[in-house]
């Protein structure tokens, strides 16, 4: 790392990330900017930008997302998100933080059988006209949400980009995360609705007059195309299957996303310009952005000495490794997006483990998907799906801003990640 092209990518990264924190310039100009600026510096090229799989733009988690937002944008003509919004007000009967605990657990859930992207695509608008109809604002409701999405999904090997990446790499199954990760991730929800009823606490305002309208409603009568509303559920429970089916049918959940929105395209009568406005074009183009710069930082060194670095720092120390990995993680994963963080560390982890003389199961792979899982929540840009949100709440006039999430999110991020600490040293230390 001694040329100057790693002090330029250095450079334009951390440039790009303080304007991305200031918030002076557009987040996507920045990232498309910054993009600009790897290649104009040869800090990266054309070949490993757009083709390769180390790194350059994650195409998968680009066509995953767009089959997904085509596929929401069908369900959104349905009525289907009005019908749930409805619903779960009634049954919290209209109490502000009873709504957020559902949300939050229903989000947690469907995040370790979906994946946390696909799970707020589908959560977020349902939340979106809920906080309308209370009169509440909406940026508490998916800020929880997403956080509870990163967490959820940890728990399985669908939940979080990452974990599929470690699966692969140490050749684990989906019954090994639920066995050393599922009983982890139970304890931090319930810490997490906790500390929500304490962070979110000024904003859970109770409105007599909102909440008896919505009591009297009749939510079956939102619905406002029944047949493409069947058509749309068949294909979202397909593509489901499709995404658990992934260790059998050895599709990418990319590919599966995007024939279940072109089928569902075929069958309906929904427009596809119609549909193709749904997709949120920004957050796209601000992910190819941000996989370029830190494809920048890969082909110039950068990101391998920080991990060579890491590994030197850890040796053959089983306890002392996977305590510094897990808070490694989750601080770098905070600041670059956990999917090429893990990418990086993965063969650096399966040489580690080698070293240790330990299997597929080791501790170490533990260490890495709780730190990089739950890390993600620590800033804005630190998980796929926190993107994904900003985006959305953008689009719907109700702008997160950065700092906004991250307050918040650094604090979910020391909580979760002390526990997981813990939960490693006594699971696989002291009571092993």
């Amino acid at each position: 790392m001694n040329d100057w092209h790693s002090w330029a990518a250095i450079v334009v990264f951390v440039g790009a990330y303080a304007l991305i924190i200031s918030e002076k310039i557009h987040r996507v100009a920045v990232a498309l900017g910054g993009a600009g600026l790897m290649l104009a510096i040869r800090a990266t090229d054309d070949q490993s930008a757009f083709y390769s799989e180390h790194s350059g733009v994650d195409w998968n988690v680009i066509f995953l997302l767009m089959g997904m937002m085509m596929i929401v944008g069908v369900l959104k003509k349905t009525g289907m998100f009005e019908y749930l919004a409805i619903w779960s007000v009634k049954r919290a009967r209209a109490k502000p933080f009873r709504v957020m605990a559902m949300l939050v657990v229903i989000t947690a859930v469907a995040s370790a059988l979906l994946d946390n992207v696909t799970t707020v695509l589908l959560i977020a608008p349902v939340t979106l006209l809920v906080c309308e109809r209370l009169a509440l604002p909406a940026a508490p409701f998916l800020i929880a949400e997403v956080m509870a999405s990163n967490i959820g999904g940890t728990a399985t090997l669908v939940g979080d980009p990452p974990n599929i990446i470690i699966a692969s790499r140490a050749g684990l199954t989906f019954n090994d995360f639920l066995v050393h990760l599922t009983p982890i991730v139970v304890i931090l929800l319930i810490v997490f609705v906790l500390m929500c009823r304490v962070m979110f606490r000024k904003f859970f305002v109770y409105n007599d007059d909102r909440a008896a309208e919505i009591m009297a409603l009749e939510e079956r009568e939102a619905i406002k195309d029944p047949r493409l509303l069947i058509q749309g559920l068949v294909v979202l429970a397909l593509v489901v299957v499709g995404f658990v089916l992934h260790p059998v049918l050895h599709y990418e959940p990319s590919i599966v996303a995007l024939l279940g929105a072109g089928l569902l395209i075929a069958l309906s009568t929904a427009e596809t310009g119609e549909v193709l406005k749904e997709v949120e074009w920004p957050t796209l183009a601000f992910f190819a952005g941000l996989f370029i710069m830190i494809g920048g930082l890969i082909e110039t060194g950068v990101i391998g000495e920080v991990s060579k670095f890491l590994a030197d720092a850890i040796g053959d120390n089983e306890l002392g490794g996977s305590m510094i990995l897990l808070s490694a993680s989750a601080v770098l994963s905070g600041i670059v997006d956990n999917i090429p963080y893990v990418a990086t560390m993965a063969p650096i982890t399966s040489d580690l483990v080698q070293n240790m003389g330990g299997g597929g199961d080791h501790v170490m792979w533990w260490a890495l998907a709780l730190g990089a899982d739950l890390g993600g929540n620590a800033t804005a840009i630190g998980a796929s799906a926190n993107v994904v949100v900003l985006g959305i709440a953008e689009r719907n006039r109700q702008p997160i801003s950065f700092w906004q999430f991250t307050k918040y999110g650094l604090l979910v991020t020391t909580v979760t990640v002390a526990i997981a600490l813990g939960y490693v040293w006594l699971r696989y230390f002291a009571l092993a």
